[in-house]
């Protein structure tokens, strides 16, 4: 008989997930109580390594569902994690310029300055990454390429991790560091030409600061222009936990699919979710995610989503992020999903 889970340690980021969903409702909390099993929030943690596992998936027992660039460098490095599932809601993806540079479109990126986070002290520098991938998205449907703009660091010298995150109002709030968005100041002043921001943060900040949207690639109707950080965003987990607590990997599951099913007829609870895991107003979430948001929180392993993820994590060690790449389909576990997809019709 396996032993009984003590703790599950689960982590998200601020975007829209099922698990996101399930924690704010309880029901993950709820689920595993019954089982006698404590659920912690890796962020919360007065711990750094703890917290750090957020982007390194070091804590055993432990389930993150989010940005794809860290779970995937976590397997690329060598631990021990299993991919339950991924869950695909497009969000903007925008290429700023400051109205001063005269860029209108992309062709227009030829030559100029392009601002890119440099994270120095991070495992994974995931804001690098997905601006890397945006820009050579965006540059890429115009015959350009990365080698046709002008580079500009904009060194960080501070961790994701440094401080805990604080709960507020039944979420998480003030998780990034104190030099975030160090490429907007850069734009700002004049120091590049144009950078890269997604989600609600990048659409309100464009809009308070007058910029210009040169390209969104995430409305793009090619999914692997769209394929990026958060598209698709995974649902992964320990090899532990997997292989000694079966059946938790299942709860967890259970618990994302019941709170995505939940959210299909509930837009505007789901709307205020996302602003509170935003740290956003609903209106940007609107425009950031769609004013159906809901609908696109469904957890699978769709072909769509699977070669996705297979072309980013190649992206990803092409430009050297990760040591290797490899593939994603056999890191994948479709046990979990298929038997909380089996509850759920038996019910």
């Amino acid at each position: 008989m396996a032993n009984s889970l003590d703790t599950l340690w689960y982590t998200r980021c601020p975007v829209p997930t099922g698990l996101g969903i399930a924690i704010q409702q309880g029901w993950l909390e709820d689920a595993f109580k019954v089982q006698g099993t404590r659920v912690e929030s890796i962020l919360e943690s007065n711990d750094f390594a703890t917290r750090e596992s957020h982007f390194s998936h070091k804590v055993r027992n432990s389930v993150r569902h989010g940005g794809n660039i860290p779970a995937i460098s976590a397997r690329a490095l060598g631990r021990d994690t299993r991919l339950l599932g991924l869950s695909w809601a497009d969000e903007t993806q925008l290429i700023l310029a400051s109205p001063e540079s005269r860029i209108e479109n992309v062709r227009d990126l030829k030559g100029r300055r392009f601002g890119l986070p440099n994270w120095k002290h991070v495992e994974i520098d995931f804001t690098r990454a997905q601006a890397l991938r945006g820009l050579e998205n965006a540059l890429s449907l115009e015959g350009l390429n990365v080698g046709d703009v002008e580079l500009i660091d904009q060194n960080i010298e501070s961790h994701y991790s440094d401080e805990p995150a604080a709960r507020v109002a039944g979420t998480l709030a003030g998780r990034r560091g104190r030099n975030n968005n160090q490429e907007v100041v850069a734009l700002l002043r004049g120091e590049v030409d144009a950078i890269f921001l997604k989600g609600a943060h990048g659409a309100q900040v464009a809009h308070q600061f007058g910029l210009t949207t040169v390209i969104d690639t995430g409305a793009h109707p090619e999914p692997l222009i769209r394929a990026n950080n958060g598209t698709p965003r995974t649902l992964a987990i320990d090899g532990h936990l997997l292989d000694h607590h079966f059946d938790a990997a299942v709860t967890i599951v259970e618990q994302v699919l019941r709170a995505e099913a939940w959210a299909q007829d509930h837009p505007d609870e789901v709307r205020r979710y996302l602003a509170r895991e935003t740290n956003a107003s609903e209106y940007w979430v609107s425009v950031a995610y769609g004013s159906d948001a809901q609908t696109r929180l469904r957890t699978d392993l769709a072909e769509q989503s699977l070669n996705a993820l297979q072309d980013f994590t190649d992206f990803l060690h092409r430009w050297k992020f990760i040591p290797e790449s490899f593939d994603v389909r056999q890191w994948a576990d479709a046990r979990p999903l298929e038997a909380a997809q089996n509850a759920r019709i038996a019910v």
